[in-house]
Protein backbone atom coordinates (compact mmCIF):
# COMPACT_ATOMS: atom_id res chain seq x y z
CA UNK A 1 0.00 0.00 0.00
CA UNK A 2 1.30 3.36 -0.46
CA UNK A 3 1.99 5.64 2.35
CA UNK A 4 1.67 9.36 2.86
CA UNK A 5 3.16 11.55 5.94
CA UNK A 6 1.20 14.83 6.15
CA UNK A 7 2.77 17.30 8.39
CA UNK A 8 0.95 19.91 10.33
CA UNK A 9 -2.61 18.90 11.84
CA UNK A 10 -4.82 22.32 11.42
CA UNK A 11 -7.31 22.12 8.97
CA UNK A 12 -5.16 21.61 6.06
CA UNK A 13 -3.68 18.68 7.26
CA UNK A 14 -6.68 16.93 8.42
CA UNK A 15 -8.53 17.79 5.18
CA UNK A 16 -5.61 16.41 3.26
CA UNK A 17 -5.02 13.13 5.55
CA UNK A 18 -8.87 12.38 4.56
CA UNK A 19 -8.37 12.82 1.11
CA UNK A 20 -5.37 10.54 0.52
CA UNK A 21 -6.93 7.58 2.79
CA UNK A 22 -9.87 8.26 0.31
CA UNK A 23 -7.63 7.32 -2.21
CA UNK A 24 -6.53 4.58 -0.46
CA UNK A 25 -3.27 5.70 1.18
CA UNK A 26 -2.07 4.70 3.97
CA UNK A 27 -1.59 8.25 6.08
CA UNK A 28 0.23 9.24 8.79
CA UNK A 29 -0.03 12.98 9.98
CA UNK A 30 2.57 14.28 12.44
CA UNK A 31 2.74 17.51 14.57
CA UNK A 32 5.30 19.06 17.03
CA UNK A 33 2.91 20.58 18.98
CA UNK A 34 0.61 18.65 21.55
CA UNK A 35 -2.60 20.18 23.12
CA UNK A 36 -5.95 18.92 24.73
CA UNK A 37 -7.36 19.70 21.38
CA UNK A 38 -5.06 17.66 19.10
CA UNK A 39 -5.15 14.90 21.11
CA UNK A 40 -9.09 14.92 20.79
CA UNK A 41 -8.15 15.33 17.02
CA UNK A 42 -6.10 12.12 17.36
CA UNK A 43 -8.17 10.05 18.96
CA UNK A 44 -11.07 11.07 16.15
CA UNK A 45 -8.36 10.36 13.30
CA UNK A 46 -7.44 7.22 15.05
CA UNK A 47 -11.54 5.93 14.32
CA UNK A 48 -10.81 6.80 10.51
CA UNK A 49 -7.42 4.86 10.74
CA UNK A 50 -5.13 8.01 10.28
CA UNK A 51 -2.33 7.54 12.32
CA UNK A 52 -1.73 10.74 14.46
CA UNK A 53 1.93 11.32 15.77
CA UNK A 54 2.16 14.30 18.13
CA UNK A 55 4.74 16.32 19.80
CA UNK A 56 6.69 14.92 16.95
CA UNK A 57 9.00 15.60 13.99
CA UNK A 58 8.49 13.67 10.59
CA UNK A 59 11.55 11.18 11.13
CA UNK A 60 13.00 8.82 7.94
CA UNK A 61 13.85 4.98 8.43
CA UNK A 62 15.06 3.65 5.08
CA UNK A 63 13.08 0.59 5.27
CA UNK A 64 9.68 2.43 5.42
CA UNK A 65 9.95 5.80 3.60
CA UNK A 66 6.75 7.18 2.59
CA UNK A 67 5.94 7.63 -1.32
CA UNK A 68 4.38 11.34 -0.51
CA UNK A 69 4.95 14.06 1.93
CA UNK A 70 1.88 16.71 1.98
CA UNK A 71 2.56 19.55 4.00
CA UNK A 72 0.48 22.35 5.02
CA UNK A 73 0.89 26.37 5.00
CA UNK A 74 2.13 26.73 7.80
CA UNK A 75 5.27 24.81 7.91
CA UNK A 76 8.19 26.42 6.57
CA UNK A 77 9.23 24.63 3.16
CA UNK A 78 13.32 24.35 3.76
CA UNK A 79 13.02 22.44 7.12
CA UNK A 80 15.72 19.61 7.97
CA UNK A 81 13.45 17.26 7.55
CA UNK A 82 11.49 18.49 4.43
CA UNK A 83 15.17 19.14 2.63
CA UNK A 84 16.32 15.46 3.31
CA UNK A 85 12.53 14.01 1.68
CA UNK A 86 13.55 15.79 -1.26
CA UNK A 87 17.01 14.69 -1.58
CA UNK A 88 15.95 10.78 -1.29
CA UNK A 89 13.84 11.64 -4.14
CA UNK A 90 10.46 11.60 -1.75
CA UNK A 91 7.78 13.70 -3.68
CA UNK A 92 6.98 16.64 -1.85
CA UNK A 93 4.06 19.12 -2.18
CA UNK A 94 1.79 21.37 -0.66
CA UNK A 95 -1.81 20.58 0.66
CA UNK A 96 -2.79 23.06 -1.95
CA UNK A 97 -1.08 21.11 -5.24
CA UNK A 98 -2.93 18.19 -3.59
CA UNK A 99 -6.10 19.78 -4.06
CA UNK A 100 -5.47 20.83 -7.49
CA UNK A 101 -4.38 17.31 -8.43
CA UNK A 102 -7.88 16.44 -7.71
CA UNK A 103 -10.01 19.51 -8.64
CA UNK A 104 -7.68 20.68 -12.15
CA UNK A 105 -10.34 20.17 -14.04
CA UNK A 106 -11.93 22.59 -12.80
CA UNK A 107 -11.26 26.31 -13.79
CA UNK A 108 -9.64 27.88 -11.03
CA UNK A 109 -9.63 31.84 -9.54
CA UNK A 110 -6.09 32.09 -7.79
CA UNK A 111 -5.63 35.29 -5.76
CA UNK A 112 -2.16 36.23 -4.12
CA UNK A 113 -1.15 39.72 -2.60
CA UNK A 114 0.66 40.90 0.64
CA UNK A 115 -2.68 42.58 1.14
CA UNK A 116 -5.93 43.20 0.59
CA UNK A 117 -6.13 39.34 -0.73
CA UNK A 118 -8.99 38.41 1.70
CA UNK A 119 -11.33 41.01 0.84
CA UNK A 120 -10.54 40.27 -2.71
CA UNK A 121 -11.27 36.12 -2.13
CA UNK A 122 -14.63 36.85 -0.63
CA UNK A 123 -15.67 39.58 -3.15
CA UNK A 124 -15.22 37.42 -5.83
CA UNK A 125 -16.65 34.18 -4.35
CA UNK A 126 -19.72 36.61 -3.94
CA UNK A 127 -20.67 37.68 -7.13
CA UNK A 128 -19.56 33.79 -8.58
CA UNK A 129 -22.24 32.36 -6.17
CA UNK A 130 -24.95 35.92 -6.89
CA UNK A 131 -24.53 34.70 -10.61
CA UNK A 132 -25.76 30.85 -9.56
CA UNK A 133 -22.46 29.53 -9.48
CA UNK A 134 -21.24 26.91 -7.14
CA UNK A 135 -17.96 28.80 -6.20
CA UNK A 136 -16.66 28.30 -2.97
CA UNK A 137 -13.91 30.14 -1.34
CA UNK A 138 -10.72 27.97 -0.34
CA UNK A 139 -7.17 28.29 0.98
CA UNK A 140 -6.21 31.01 3.40
CA UNK A 141 -10.21 31.86 4.04
CA UNK A 142 -13.19 29.81 4.01
CA UNK A 143 -12.46 26.10 2.97
CA UNK A 144 -9.49 23.89 3.19
CA UNK A 145 -8.60 23.44 -0.66
CA UNK A 146 -8.28 19.79 0.40
CA UNK A 147 -11.89 19.76 1.79
CA UNK A 148 -13.38 21.20 -1.75
CA UNK A 149 -12.04 18.26 -3.51
CA UNK A 150 -13.39 16.29 -1.00
CA UNK A 151 -16.86 17.57 -1.10
CA UNK A 152 -16.38 16.99 -5.25
CA UNK A 153 -15.46 13.54 -4.42
CA UNK A 154 -18.39 13.10 -2.66
CA UNK A 155 -21.04 14.71 -5.02
CA UNK A 156 -23.62 12.07 -5.22
CA UNK A 157 -24.88 14.28 -2.19
CA UNK A 158 -23.48 17.85 -2.28
CA UNK A 159 -23.39 19.84 -5.59
CA UNK A 160 -20.86 19.58 -8.44
CA UNK A 161 -18.63 22.72 -8.00
CA UNK A 162 -18.55 25.25 -11.08
CA UNK A 163 -14.97 27.11 -9.70
CA UNK A 164 -12.33 27.35 -7.26
CA UNK A 165 -12.07 30.83 -5.81
CA UNK A 166 -8.86 30.21 -3.80
CA UNK A 167 -6.64 32.43 -1.62
CA UNK A 168 -3.54 31.84 -2.45
CA UNK A 169 -0.32 32.39 -0.24
CA UNK A 170 2.96 33.08 -0.44
CA UNK A 171 3.78 29.68 1.23
CA UNK A 172 0.88 27.55 -0.27
CA UNK A 173 2.77 28.48 -4.02
CA UNK A 174 6.22 27.66 -2.85
CA UNK A 175 4.87 24.14 -2.61
CA UNK A 176 2.46 23.45 -5.62
CA UNK A 177 4.04 22.90 -8.84
CA UNK A 178 1.75 22.64 -11.17
CA UNK A 179 -1.24 24.60 -9.81
CA UNK A 180 -2.02 26.71 -12.85
CA UNK A 181 -5.10 28.61 -12.46
CA UNK A 182 -7.56 29.77 -15.17
CA UNK A 183 -7.06 33.59 -13.65
CA UNK A 184 -4.57 34.65 -11.66
CA UNK A 185 -5.29 37.82 -9.49
CA UNK A 186 -2.49 39.75 -7.68
CA UNK A 187 -3.37 42.20 -5.08
CA UNK A 188 -0.38 44.41 -3.55
CA UNK A 189 3.07 43.72 -3.00
CA UNK A 190 4.86 44.92 -0.25
CA UNK A 191 7.67 43.72 1.90
CA UNK A 192 6.59 40.78 4.21
CA UNK A 193 7.10 36.98 5.56
CA UNK A 194 11.45 38.00 4.67
CA UNK A 195 11.85 36.31 7.48
CA UNK A 196 10.70 32.77 5.37
CA UNK A 197 11.61 34.66 2.15
CA UNK A 198 14.77 36.33 3.04
CA UNK A 199 15.08 38.53 0.12
CA UNK A 200 12.39 40.78 -1.50
CA UNK A 201 13.05 39.31 -4.89
CA UNK A 202 12.59 35.56 -3.69
CA UNK A 203 9.24 36.75 -2.53
CA UNK A 204 7.88 38.72 -5.71
CA UNK A 205 9.49 35.40 -7.44
CA UNK A 206 6.98 33.11 -5.53
CA UNK A 207 4.27 35.46 -6.25
CA UNK A 208 4.82 35.73 -9.74
CA UNK A 209 5.23 31.99 -10.06
CA UNK A 210 1.22 31.79 -9.43
CA UNK A 211 0.50 34.66 -12.16
CA UNK A 212 3.37 33.04 -14.80
CA UNK A 213 1.20 29.73 -14.68
CA UNK A 214 -2.56 31.73 -14.74
CA UNK A 215 -3.82 31.88 -18.33
CA UNK A 216 -5.17 35.05 -17.52
CA UNK A 217 -3.74 38.07 -14.86
CA UNK A 218 -5.09 40.35 -13.18
CA UNK A 219 -2.87 43.21 -11.54
CA UNK A 220 -3.61 45.91 -8.95
CA UNK A 221 -1.83 48.39 -11.15
CA UNK A 222 -2.52 51.09 -8.55
CA UNK A 223 0.43 48.98 -6.24
CA UNK A 224 3.62 50.86 -6.48
CA UNK A 225 5.84 47.92 -6.67
CA UNK A 226 3.31 46.23 -9.31
CA UNK A 227 2.90 49.19 -11.32
CA UNK A 228 6.80 49.76 -11.88
CA UNK A 229 7.63 46.01 -13.16
CA UNK A 230 4.33 46.54 -15.18
CA UNK A 231 4.07 46.06 -18.85
CA UNK A 232 8.00 44.81 -19.25
CA UNK A 233 7.21 41.84 -17.09
CA UNK A 234 3.50 40.80 -18.22
CA UNK A 235 2.36 42.48 -21.59
CA UNK A 236 -0.83 40.52 -21.62
CA UNK A 237 -2.15 40.96 -18.05
CA UNK A 238 -5.84 43.07 -17.12
CA UNK A 239 -4.57 46.45 -15.38
CA UNK A 240 -6.47 48.23 -12.35
CA UNK A 241 -6.57 51.71 -11.53
CA UNK A 242 -9.39 53.79 -9.12
CA UNK A 243 -7.58 56.67 -11.03
CA UNK A 244 -8.90 56.48 -14.05
CA UNK A 245 -8.05 55.16 -17.74
CA UNK A 246 -5.28 57.44 -18.27
CA UNK A 247 -3.47 55.40 -15.44
CA UNK A 248 -4.60 52.20 -16.86
CA UNK A 249 -1.03 50.36 -17.43
CA UNK A 250 -1.30 49.10 -20.95
CA UNK A 251 -4.76 49.12 -23.13
CA UNK A 252 -6.35 47.29 -21.35
CA UNK A 253 -8.05 46.70 -17.88
CA UNK A 254 -10.45 47.98 -15.49
CA UNK A 255 -11.09 51.37 -13.81
CA UNK A 256 -12.85 53.73 -12.44
CA UNK A 257 -14.40 56.62 -14.53
CA UNK A 258 -16.70 58.97 -13.23
CA UNK A 259 -18.56 56.52 -10.09
CA UNK A 260 -18.50 53.29 -12.38
CA UNK A 261 -16.11 50.27 -12.82
CA UNK A 262 -15.43 50.53 -16.77
CA UNK A 263 -14.34 47.83 -18.19
CA UNK A 264 -11.51 47.92 -21.83
CA UNK A 265 -11.27 44.52 -22.84
CA UNK A 266 -8.81 45.28 -25.54
CA UNK A 267 -6.77 48.19 -27.07
CA UNK A 268 -9.83 48.76 -29.63
CA UNK A 269 -12.78 47.76 -27.63
CA UNK A 270 -15.37 50.77 -26.37
CA UNK A 271 -15.30 51.25 -22.73
CA UNK A 272 -18.24 49.89 -20.82
CA UNK A 273 -19.45 50.84 -17.34
CA UNK A 274 -20.27 47.59 -15.59
CA UNK A 275 -21.16 48.50 -11.91
CA UNK A 276 -21.40 51.53 -9.79
CA UNK A 277 -18.83 52.07 -7.18
CA UNK A 278 -21.23 53.60 -4.61
CA UNK A 279 -22.54 49.82 -4.79
CA UNK A 280 -20.21 48.26 -2.70
CA UNK A 281 -20.76 48.60 1.46
CA UNK A 282 -16.68 48.84 2.10
CA UNK A 283 -14.93 52.26 2.72
CA UNK A 284 -11.35 53.20 1.50
CA UNK A 285 -9.96 53.89 -1.36
CA UNK A 286 -8.00 49.70 -0.57
CA UNK A 287 -11.49 48.57 -1.58
CA UNK A 288 -12.27 49.83 -4.33
CA UNK A 289 -8.77 48.68 -5.60
CA UNK A 290 -10.19 45.11 -4.39
CA UNK A 291 -13.58 45.59 -6.34
CA UNK A 292 -12.45 46.44 -9.19
CA UNK A 293 -10.26 43.46 -9.28
CA UNK A 294 -13.37 41.12 -8.23
CA UNK A 295 -15.24 42.67 -11.24
CA UNK A 296 -12.40 41.89 -13.59
CA UNK A 297 -12.36 38.33 -12.50
CA UNK A 298 -16.31 38.22 -12.85
CA UNK A 299 -16.10 39.50 -16.06
CA UNK A 300 -13.12 37.52 -17.68
CA UNK A 301 -15.51 34.43 -16.29
CA UNK A 302 -17.84 36.05 -18.16
CA UNK A 303 -20.15 36.97 -15.62
CA UNK A 304 -23.04 39.69 -16.30
CA UNK A 305 -23.38 42.64 -15.11
CA UNK A 306 -26.83 41.99 -13.06
CA UNK A 307 -24.96 39.28 -11.61
CA UNK A 308 -22.05 41.53 -10.53
CA UNK A 309 -24.32 44.14 -9.16
CA UNK A 310 -26.11 41.88 -7.03
CA UNK A 311 -23.15 40.42 -5.87
CA UNK A 312 -21.42 43.74 -4.65
CA UNK A 313 -24.55 44.63 -3.52
CA UNK A 314 -25.29 42.37 -1.25
CA UNK A 315 -21.82 41.71 0.15
CA UNK A 316 -20.90 42.63 3.48
CA UNK A 317 -17.57 42.65 3.81
CA UNK A 318 -14.96 40.82 5.52
CA UNK A 319 -16.21 40.72 9.50
CA UNK A 320 -14.06 43.23 11.70
CA UNK A 321 -12.10 44.84 8.73
CA UNK A 322 -14.03 48.51 8.54
CA UNK A 323 -17.25 46.45 8.35
CA UNK A 324 -20.41 48.68 8.43
CA UNK A 325 -22.22 47.44 11.33
CA UNK A 326 -25.53 50.03 11.37
CA UNK A 327 -26.95 53.34 11.01
CA UNK A 328 -28.48 55.43 13.35
CA UNK A 329 -29.47 59.00 12.57
CA UNK A 330 -26.80 59.23 9.25
CA UNK A 331 -24.03 57.98 11.98
CA UNK A 332 -22.74 54.67 10.23
CA UNK A 333 -21.09 52.48 12.88
CA UNK A 334 -17.83 50.75 11.71
CA UNK A 335 -16.12 47.28 13.34
CA UNK A 336 -12.45 47.77 11.90
CA UNK A 337 -11.57 45.10 15.22
CA UNK A 338 -8.94 43.85 13.04
CA UNK A 339 -6.64 46.81 12.86
CA UNK A 340 -4.36 45.26 16.01
CA UNK A 341 -1.43 47.77 15.15
CA UNK A 342 -0.63 51.44 14.23
CA UNK A 343 -0.71 51.16 10.45
CA UNK A 344 -3.78 49.45 10.17
CA UNK A 345 -5.77 51.80 12.55
CA UNK A 346 -4.23 54.52 10.04
CA UNK A 347 -5.66 52.99 7.08
CA UNK A 348 -8.69 52.32 9.12
CA UNK A 349 -8.98 56.22 9.85
CA UNK A 350 -8.26 57.07 6.40
CA UNK A 351 -10.79 55.13 4.83
CA UNK A 352 -13.66 56.64 6.14
CA UNK A 353 -15.14 60.21 6.16
CA UNK A 354 -14.29 62.35 8.74
CA UNK A 355 -14.49 63.72 11.21
CA UNK A 356 -14.77 60.39 12.94
CA UNK A 357 -15.02 58.88 16.88
CA UNK A 358 -12.73 56.91 17.28
CA UNK A 359 -12.63 54.22 19.56
CA UNK A 360 -9.61 52.57 20.48
CA UNK A 361 -7.26 51.06 23.01
CA UNK A 362 -6.74 47.41 24.25
CA UNK A 363 -3.58 45.78 24.80
CA UNK A 364 -0.72 48.05 23.15
CA UNK A 365 2.08 46.80 20.88
CA UNK A 366 5.22 48.02 19.91
CA UNK A 367 5.52 50.35 16.90
CA UNK A 368 5.55 53.58 14.94
CA UNK A 369 2.52 55.70 16.55
CA UNK A 370 3.21 59.18 14.95
CA UNK A 371 1.36 58.23 11.48
CA UNK A 372 -1.46 57.06 13.41
CA UNK A 373 -1.51 59.96 15.74
CA UNK A 374 -0.95 62.73 13.19
CA UNK A 375 -4.39 60.69 11.62
CA UNK A 376 -5.87 61.66 15.11
CA UNK A 377 -5.12 65.22 14.89
CA UNK A 378 -6.68 65.27 11.11
CA UNK A 379 -9.44 62.64 10.94
CA UNK A 380 -10.85 62.27 14.74
CA UNK A 381 -13.36 64.71 15.99
CA UNK A 382 -13.05 62.73 19.64
CA UNK A 383 -11.42 59.78 20.92
CA UNK A 384 -12.62 57.07 23.59
CA UNK A 385 -10.20 55.35 24.84
CA UNK A 386 -10.37 51.54 26.32
CA UNK A 387 -8.54 48.84 28.15
CA UNK A 388 -4.99 47.86 29.37
CA UNK A 389 -3.60 51.32 26.72
CA UNK A 390 -6.01 53.87 27.92
CA UNK A 391 -3.75 55.65 30.21
CA UNK A 392 -0.49 55.45 27.90
CA UNK A 393 -2.52 56.38 24.67
CA UNK A 394 -3.90 59.55 27.04
CA UNK A 395 -0.71 60.36 27.80
CA UNK A 396 0.45 60.00 23.79
CA UNK A 397 -2.33 62.01 22.81
CA UNK A 398 -1.87 64.97 25.46
CA UNK A 399 2.01 64.82 24.18
CA UNK A 400 1.06 65.49 20.75
CA UNK A 401 -1.37 68.31 21.51
CA UNK A 402 -4.68 66.53 21.72
CA UNK A 403 -6.80 67.31 24.18
CA UNK A 404 -10.65 65.59 23.13
CA UNK A 405 -9.97 62.31 24.37
CA UNK A 406 -12.29 60.24 27.02
CA UNK A 407 -11.55 57.44 29.02
CA UNK A 408 -13.98 55.34 29.57
CA UNK A 409 -12.39 51.90 29.91
CA UNK A 410 -15.05 49.07 28.41
CA UNK A 411 -17.03 49.02 25.11
CA UNK A 412 -19.92 49.31 26.66
CA UNK A 413 -19.83 52.53 27.95
CA UNK A 414 -17.74 53.62 24.66
CA UNK A 415 -20.66 53.01 22.42
CA UNK A 416 -23.33 55.33 23.70
CA UNK A 417 -20.83 58.14 24.56
CA UNK A 418 -19.71 58.01 20.75
CA UNK A 419 -23.30 58.42 19.57
CA UNK A 420 -23.94 61.19 21.93
CA UNK A 421 -20.14 62.83 20.66
CA UNK A 422 -20.92 62.02 17.18
CA UNK A 423 -24.33 64.54 17.41
CA UNK A 424 -21.87 67.04 19.13
CA UNK A 425 -19.36 67.53 16.19
CA UNK A 426 -21.82 66.24 13.71
CA UNK A 427 -19.37 63.85 12.25
CA UNK A 428 -20.69 60.60 10.03
CA UNK A 429 -18.60 57.74 11.79
CA UNK A 430 -17.93 56.37 14.73
CA UNK A 431 -14.89 53.81 14.05
CA UNK A 432 -13.60 51.26 16.22
CA UNK A 433 -10.20 50.73 15.45
CA UNK A 434 -8.26 49.74 18.20
CA UNK A 435 -4.66 49.94 17.05
CA UNK A 436 -4.17 47.41 19.89
CA UNK A 437 -4.48 43.32 20.80
CA UNK A 438 -7.81 42.78 22.49
CA UNK A 439 -6.19 40.30 24.77
CA UNK A 440 -6.63 42.37 28.24
CA UNK A 441 -10.51 42.24 27.75
CA UNK A 442 -11.08 39.61 25.34
CA UNK A 443 -9.62 36.52 23.86
CA UNK A 444 -9.08 37.52 20.61
CA UNK A 445 -9.62 40.58 18.08
CA UNK A 446 -13.11 38.65 16.55
CA UNK A 447 -14.53 38.45 19.40
CA UNK A 448 -13.92 41.83 20.38
CA UNK A 449 -15.69 43.32 17.39
CA UNK A 450 -18.69 40.70 17.58
CA UNK A 451 -18.84 42.67 21.20
CA UNK A 452 -18.80 45.60 19.83
CA UNK A 453 -21.21 44.86 17.24
CA UNK A 454 -23.81 43.65 19.92
CA UNK A 455 -23.68 46.68 22.04
CA UNK A 456 -24.34 48.64 18.84
CA UNK A 457 -26.98 47.15 17.48
CA UNK A 458 -28.76 46.80 20.64
CA UNK A 459 -28.20 50.33 21.38
CA UNK A 460 -29.93 51.39 18.13
CA UNK A 461 -33.03 48.63 18.78
CA UNK A 462 -33.47 50.60 22.46
CA UNK A 463 -33.42 54.08 21.13
CA UNK A 464 -36.95 53.61 19.19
Amino acid sequence: MLRASVIGLGKSGIAAARLLKQEGWEVELCDRNSSPTLLQQQQELATEQITVKLGNSLAFSDDNLPQLIVVSPGVPWDIPSLLKARELGIETIGEMELAWRHLQSLPWVGITGTNGKTTTTALIAAIFQAAGLNAPACGNIGYAACEVALSQKNSDNSPTIDWVIAEISSYQIESSSTLTPHIGVWTTFTPDHLSRHQTLDNYYNIKAKLLRQSQLQIFNGDDAHLGKVGLSHWPDAYWTSVKGQEYLIGAKGFYIESGWVVEKLTATSTPTPIVEVSVLRMVGEHNQQNLLMAVAAARLAGISTDAIERGVREFPGVPHRLEHICTWEGIDFINDSKATNYDAAEVGLASVKSPAILIAGGEAKAGDDTGWLAKIHSSAAAVLLIGAAADAFAQRLQAVGYTNYEIVETMAKAIPRSAELAKQHQAAVVLLSPACASFDQYPNFEVRGDDFREICLQWVANQH
